[in-house]
C-alpha cells in the first residue's frame, strides 16, 4: 500500500461563510466546466495509488452531478486496497442523485459541514442550510449505505450559550454518525468576520466560555462512545480518520488544486491561489506551484513532534526515532521540561519506564502553545 495520501481541492461555494479563510470562489458552472477538465488532466498523469484520498473545498458537492461523476470516476484507479476515500459535503447540496454517485464511485466516508443545529447560529455564520436539511443529509447518507459519516461542528459563535452548544452535541450523537470534528470559532485574518469585529459590529465570546464548551465536549462525547483521539476530533471504534492521522504523523501527501499544499520527499510546495490562473497554467503545461521549500532533517523532526503531540496517543520515543532519526529528548528536552512544569504534558510510563509523552487535559486546552514550544 502506498504511504502517500492525496488531497483534491474544489474551490467553489454557493455562499462564503464569514469566518472561513480557505481559498474559494463563488460557484459558476462556466468556471467549473473548465476547472474539472483541468483536474482530470492532472489526475491522469498520476501513476501511484494512495492510502487515502480526500476531496475538500470549498464545497465539493456544489458540483453538478455530471462533473462530480467525472471527477470521482477519474480517482477510482488511484485507490489502493482499503483506501479511505472521503468527500466533503454541505447539507443543502447533498441530494439523492449525488449520494448515489458518491456511493457508486467508491467514496466510503462523508464529511458533512453541519456546523450547528441552531438556526440562529447557522445564519450568523453565513450557512445556507437549515437544521432539517442537516439532519436529513446525515440520515439519507446512512440510508444510501454510508457507514462512515463525520459532521463538523463549531462552538463559541458570538452570542452562543452553553445550553445551545450542549444541545448541538446532543443532536449530533443521536444521528447515525461515526465521527465528530469540533472546532472553536476563530477570527481569522482577511475574513469578513475579522472586519466586522474590527469595526465593532460583532463582539466575540470571551475566552472562558469557548474553553468551557470545549471542556464539556471532551468529557461528554467519550461518554457517548466517541473516543477523543485528536485535539478537535472524536471517533467511534474503528472510525478514526486515516487521512487526518496521515497528516498528524507528518507523512507524505500530494495535493491538487489552487491553494493546496503538497509534502513529498521532504519538500513542501504550495499552489497558486487563483482558480482561473490555475486552469490556464494546467492547460499550458506550466507549473502551478507558487513556492517550494526543502525541509532540513531537524525541521522535519520538530514539525513531526508539533503535529503528533496533537493526538491522544502522543509521541512514543521509539516511533519518533524510527520516523525522524532523532532522539526526541535530545531535541526537545528543554521544551518538554517547561511544558511538564506547566501541566500541559505528561510522560507515558510502562513497567516504570518512561516511553513517551502525551497531552494532559489542560494540554488539549492549550495545544497550540504546546506545538509552538516543540517547533
Amino acid at each position: 500500500m502506498s504511504e502517500v495520501s492525496l488531497y483534491i481541492h474544489i474551490p467553489f461555494c454557493r455562499n462564503k461563510c464569514i469566518y472561513c479563510n480557505f481559498y474559494s470562489e463563488y460557484y459558476k458552472e462556466s468556471a467549473v466546466s473548465y476547472y474539472i477538465p483541468a483536474l482530470l488532466k492532472q489526475i491522469a498523469e498520476i501513476k501511484t495509488r494512495f492510502k487515502s484520498i480526500y476531496v475538500g473545498g470549498g464545497t465539493p458537492t456544489v458540483l453538478p452531478a455530471k462533473y462530480l461523476y467525472k471527477l470521482l470516476r477519474s480517482l477510482k484507479p488511484l485507490m489502493s486496497d482499503c483506501c479511505e476515500f472521503t468527500v466533503e459535503a454541505n447539507p443543502e447540496s447533498l441530494d439523492d442523485e449525488k449520494l448515489s454517485i458518491l456511493k457508486y464511485e467508491g467514496v466510503n466516508r462523508l464529511s458533512i459541514g453541519v456546523q450547528s443545529f441552531n438556526i440562529n447560529n447557522l445564519k450568523k455564520m453565513g450557512r445556507i442550510h437549515d437544521v432539517l436539511q442537516a439532519e436529513n443529509a446525515v440520515t439519507k447518507a446512512k440510508e444510501k449505505g454510508f457507514n462512515n459519516i463525520n459532521i463538523d461542528l463549531i462552538f463559541g459563535v458570538w452570542g452562543e450559550t452553553m445550553d445551545e452548544w450542549t444541545r448541538d452535541l446532543e443532536c449530533a450523537v443521536k444521528l447515525p454518525v461515526t465521527h465528530l470534528s469540533c472546532y472553536s470559532m476563530i477570527c481569522e485574518k482577511n475574513t469578513p468576520l475579522m472586519r466586522l469585529v474590527e469595526n465593532g459590529s460583532i463582539r466575540l465570546s470571551e475566552d472562558d466560555l469557548p474553553a468551557e464548551m470545549y471542556r464539556f465536549a471532551i468529557d461528554y462525547l467519550p461518554e457517548q462512545g466517541f473516543c477523543h483521539y485528536e485535539v478537535s476530533n472524536f471517533a467511534k471504534d474503528n472510525y478514526v480518520c486515516g487521512h487526518n492521522m496521515h497528516y498528524w504523523e507528518n507523512n507524505s501527501y500530494m495535493a491538487i488544486g489552487p491553494s493546496s499544499v503538497s509534502y513529498l520527499n521532504g519538500v513542501r510546495q504550495a499552489n497558486i491561489s487563483d482558480v482561473f490562473e490555475y486552469i490556464e497554467r494546467v492547460n499550458k503545461g506550466a507549473s502551478t506551484v507558487l513556492y517550494s521549500e526543502r525541509l532540513e532533517s531537524l525541521q522535519k523532526a520538530k514539525e513531526t513532534a508539533a503535529l503528533k503531540i496533537r493526538t491522544a496517543s502522543g509521541i512514543d520515543w521509539m516511533w519518533f526515532e524510527r520516523k525522524t532519526g532523532f532522539e526526541f529528548l535530545n531535541i526537545e528536552k528543554n521544551a518538554i521540561s517547561e511544558l511538564e512544569g506547566d501541566g500541559l504534558i505528561k510522560y507515558n510510563k510502562q513497567d516504570g519506564e518512561i516511553k513517551g509523552v502525551h497531552l494532559t487535559k489542560k494540554g488539549f486546552m492549550f495545544c497550540d502553545t504546546v506545538s509552538s514550544a516543540l517547533l
